[in-house]
C-alpha cells in the first residue's frame, strides 16, 4: 500500500510464508506497520522451527523403535526403516506444526498489555500444558541422539551382562530337566554310571600294573596283571548284559537326553538375539537420563519447553499495535455486513459476570418475516371458516328438513 508518510518494503515469499504459520491475516499485515510485520514473522518461524524439530525427534524415534536389532555399537542403517521414519517424521511434524498454529492463533492478545495476569495465565493455563506435553515429547528422542556414543557403550555392556545371564539360566534349567530326566528313569542312569565308573578304574589298574607303576608288584603280564584283567573283562561283560537287560529304557533316555542337548544348544545360539533385542527407546532413554544426569536431562527438556511455550507468553506480553485495531474493525465490517450486532458488557449473568449481548438482524429480520407470514395463514383461515360456517347456516335454513333428513340416514 502506498503512503506519503509511511512506505512499507515489499513482502517477501518466506515472510508470507511465515505469517501463514503464525496465524497471521497478509491482507492486513501488509496494511499495518513493519514492526507488526517482523513479530508475526519470529512468531512464525518459532512455529515452523518447532514442527520441524518434532519431526526430526518423532522420525529418530520410530527409526529406534522398529529398526533391526543388534549389536549396540555395530548396527548398520537399514534403508527400509529409514524411509519409514521419514514419512512418519513429516507425519509427525506436521501433526505438531498445526496444534502449535492452533495454540498459537487461539491465544489471542489477552488484556492488551505487556504484563501477563493472572488471569490471563488462567486461560492460556490448558494451552501451557499442551504445550509442556509437545516439548517434552520432542526434547526425549533429541536427548538420546546427543548422547549417543555413550549410550551406545553403556548399552552394549547391557548386551553383554545380559547374554552371561541368559546364558547361565539357560545351562541351570537345563541342567535341572536332565537331573529330572534321570530321576524319572530311576536307578538305572545312576547304575549304569556306576559300572563305568568301576571299569575307568580297573582299566586304569590293569594298565598301571602293566606299566609297572604299582609298588611292590612286579611289572608286566604276572599273576597279579591277570587277575586285573579278569575284573576288567567281568566288569565289561556286566555293562554288556545290563545294556542289553536295560536296552529299551537306556535307549529311551538316551534319546531324550540327545533331545535336552539339542534344546539347549538351540537356546544358547537364541543367547545374542535375545541380548541384542535390549535396543528399545525406552531402554535408550533410561541409559540417557543415567548417562546425562538429572541435571543436564531437565535443562535440555526446559530448553524445549521454553522453545514450545514462548509463542503462548509472547502472544499474552504482545501490546495491542496496528495490526490489532486493524483486525477488530475488519471483524466489526463482517459482523455488520452480515446484520450482527454485539453490545458489549451489556447484561450480568447468575454469577455476576459481564456478558455480551449478541443480536442477529438477519436472523431476527428473517424470523420476524416467518411469523408475520404465519400469523396472516391464522388470519386467512379464520376467514375461510367463518365464511364455509356461513354458508352452511344459509343451506340449513333453506332446507331444514333435508339437513335433519340426511343425519338420521
Amino acid at each position: 500500500m502506498t503512503r506519503d508518510y509511511y512506505e512499507l518494503p515489499k513482502s517477501t515469499l518466506i515472510m508470507r510464508f511465515l505469517w501463514k504459520c503464525a496465524g497471521g491475516d497478509r491482507y492486513l499485515l501488509e496494511r499495518s506497520t513493519y514492526s507488526d510485520q517482523i513479530k508475526y514473522m519470529c512468531l512464525g518461524g518459532i512455529v515452523f522451527a518447532t514442527g520441524a524439530m518434532a519431526g526430526l525427534a518423532g522420525g529418530y524415534a520410530f527409526y529406534t523403535i522398529f529398526e533391526p536389532r543388534g549389536s549396540a555399537i555395530e548396527n548398520p542403517i537399514d534403508a527400509q526403516t529409514v524411509i519409514l521414519a521419514l514419512f512418519f517424521g513429516v507425519i509427525w511434524g506436521l501433526m505438531i506444526f498445526n496444534i502449535d498454529r492452533f495454540i498459537v492463533t487461539s491465544t489471542g492478545k489477552g488484556d492488551g498489555t505487556e504484563a501477563i495476569t493472572i488471569g490471563e495465565l488462567k486461560s492460556a493455563f490448558p494451552r501451557i500444558i499442551m504445550g509442556i506435553i509437545i516439548a517434552m515429547t520432542i526434547s526425549k528422542p533429541v536427548e538420546i541422539r546427543m548422547f549417543k556414543t555413550e549410550i551406545d557403550i553403556k548399552l552394549r555392556e547391557k548386551q553383554l551382562e545380559q547374554q552371561a545371564d541368559y546364558q547361565a539360566k539357560v545351562d541351570k534349567t537345563y541342567s535341572d530337566r536332565e537331573k529330572l530326566l534321570e530321576k524319572e528313569f530311576g536307578n538305572i542312569a545312576k547304575e549304569r554310571n556306576d559300572l563305568n565308573e568301576r571299569i575307568k578304574n580297573s582299566e586304569k589298574e590293569y594298565i598301571d600294573q602293566l606299566n609297572g607303576r604299582v609298588e611292590g608288584s612286579v611289572p608286566g603280564d604276572g599273576k597279579l596283571a591277570g587277575a586285573l584283567k579278569a575284573k576288567l573283562d567281568d566288569l565289561t561283560n556286566q555293562l554288556k548284559e545290563f545294556d542289553v537287560k536295560n536296552g529299551k529304557n537306556l535307549a529311551e533316555l538316551n534319546k531324550r537326553k540327545e533331545e535336552l542337548r539339542t534344546a539347549k544348544e538351540k537356546e544358547r545360539n537364541n543367547n545374542e538375539k535375545i541380548a541384542n533385542g535390549l535396543d528399545g527407546l525406552l531402554e535408550r532413554i533410561k541409559i540417557a537420563h543415567e548417562v546425562s544426569g538429572f541435571w543436564i536431562s531437565l535443562f535440555i527438556t526446559l530448553l524445549f519447553m521454553a522453545i514450545e511455550l514462548t509463542p503462548i507468553f509472547f502472544k499474552l506480553m504482545l501490546t495491542k499495535t496496528t495490526y490489532d485495531y486493524l483486525a477488530e474493525n475488519r471483524d466489526e465490517l463482517i459482523k455488520a455486513e452480515n446484520g450482527i450486532e454485539v453490545r458489549y458488557d451489556y447484561y450480568k449473568d447468575k454469577q455476576g459476570i459481564e456478558r455480551h449481548l449478541i443480536i442477529n438482524h438477519e436472523a431476527d429480520k428473517l424470523m420476524f418475516e416467518k411469523i408475520k407470514i404465519s400469523e396472516i395463514q391464522r388470519e386467512l383461515t379464520n376467514y375461510a371458516v367463518s365464511k364455509y360456517k356461513e354458508r352452511e347456516l344459509k343451506k340449513i335454513d333453506d332446507n331444514l328438513e333435508d339437513y335433519i333428513k340426511n343425519i338420521n340416514e
